[in-house]
């Protein structure tokens, strides 16, 4: 019964896109102190996926003649500053079961916090009153999860694109192959989007901007829904780098109108102004931050719901319930590959506006 379970838990992981890295014991009986573990451990699990990783983990399962865990994982290269840069890769740490030794130093992976600490020969963490642990974390440049699906996003889009642009030139402007999917969506961004928020005059100047941020953070959300359990444009640290890219570009190209709005209103009283310039003014900070909120809050509960749902298996424990859990996690991964193309699109519409207030003529 317990590989059954597990098995199950695997193939409805493939199907929806979620890696099972640490996938939640399947040996559970049906007394109510067990429940409540499994209910922790089913926490726990979504919690660690949400987080960024030192590797790719397809799967997880317990030897029954050893009873130690096996991983089914890709590793990536760990790479630590501490008094100089140490290099190993991430299949050493075991999941913060066993300690590396790198030049004299020791480093172990807590893997509650997927994160990186010096410790002694013995690998063991000093903690304070309030259970923090206060060992040294050196700084950390290793290649993530995270960092490697950017990276590959950026290298499907450098070639899908270019040899889009090759073909334009060669069959005098028409597409070929799988080009011909994506130039109506070129063409919808440039006429639906751009062009009617920037204005037709200015639109070039943001078309290449506003073409990669839409297809960048449409890839990384599909990627996320695949078995390799990416979760890119979940990670805070991301989507605020993508919105600190559209608050630069606005501000830093807005014309002398844009800023005369903002603290000096034209045609309206001069109290109204000095009341009206602040509050302007933290819109500038508003409209970038709630993007980043946004993409962020949609995506990580996207991944959040799926994951409660295909965990409510192990919880009700019988096949009705489970059978349950499989109709909602499908519907739900089905809107989740809606939602990947709907985030990125409002994300480009609402960075499209920006750029559209920040060029307007003062007639407009």
């Amino acid at each position: 019964m317990k590989n059954i379970k597990l098995a199950i838990f695997v193939l409805f992981s493939l199907v929806f896109g979620l890696d099972t890295h640490g996938a939640p014991s399947a040996d559970i009986s049906k007394n109510e102190n067990t429940k409540g573990d499994i209910k922790t451990e089913i926490k726990e699990y979504i919690s660690h996926h949400l987080k960024d990783s030192h590797s790719y983990s397809l799967t997880s399962w317990v030897d029954e003649d050893t009873g130690k865990k096996v991983y089914l994982e890709l590793p990536l290269p760990v790479i630590l500053y501490d008094n100089g840069f140490h290099f190993f890769m991430s299949s050493k740490l075991k999941h913060g079961k066993t300690v590396v030794e790198s030049s004299g130093n020791f480093y172990r992976l807590n893997y509650d916090k997927s994160k990186i600490f010096k410790t002694n020969k013995e690998g063991e963490f000093s903690y304070d009153k309030n259970n923090k642990i206060i060992n040294f974390a050196p700084i950390d440049f290793s290649i993530t999860k995270n960092i490697t699906s950017i990276i590959l996003v950026a290298f499907i889009m450098f070639f899908l694109f270019s040899g889009l642009a090759k073909s334009f030139s060669k069959n005098k402007g028409i597409s070929k192959g799988v080009g011909r999917f994506f130039e109506p969506i070129i063409l919808y961004i440039r006429d639906e989007i751009a062009i009617p928020n920037i204005g037709e005059k200015k639109y070039k100047n943001y078309m290449s901007f506003l073409l990669t941020i839409f297809f960048f953070i449409w890839f990384l959300n599909m990627l996320g829904l695949t078995p390799l359990g990416v979760n890119a444009t979940g990670n805070i640290a991301v989507t605020f780098s993508l919105a600190l890219l559209t608050f630069l570009i606005t501000n830093f190209t807005a014309n002398k109108s844009y800023w005369g709005h903002i603290f000096w209103m034209p045609g309206v009283p001069v109290l109204i102004k000095i009341v009206l310039a602040p509050i302007e003014l933290l819109g500038v900070f508003i409209k970038p931050f709630s993007l980043l909120i946004r993409l962020y809050a949609n995506i990580q509960a996207g991944h959040i719901v799926l994951y409660s749902l295909i965990g409510l298996m192990f919880i009700f424990q019988n096949w009705i319930g489970s059978s349950l859990s499989f109709v909602l996690a499908f519907f739900i991964s089905i809107i989740e590959i809606l939602v990947a193309l709907l985030q990125a699109y409002i994300f480009t519409m609402l960075s499209a506006l920006y750029f559209g207030f920040a060029v307007a003529e003062e007639d407009h």
